[in-house]
């Protein structure tokens, strides 16, 4: 019996607070003052300390913007 590979969608990535902050084209204060207002995507912070952001949070946070 052959196995066919089966694709896999891509998986939701989690992306590092650098790469979020130059997507969005904003300064890490202007992402914490955003932060501590409630305002900008959800993060996760590792038990590192570091802060990641889903791919899919962004795009929808992202979205937002455009039709505001």
């Amino acid at each position: 019996m052959a196995r066919t590979a089966r694709r896999r969608e891509p998986a939701d990535e989690w992306l590092p607070l650098t790469d979020v902050l130059a997507e969005i084209g904003i300064t890490r204060a202007t992402y914490y003052r955003w932060r501590n207002r409630g305002y900008g995507p959800e993060v996760k912070r590792l038990p590192n300390g570091h802060l990641r952001v889903r791919r899919s949070v962004l795009d929808a946070f992202l979205n937002e913007l455009e039709t505001a």
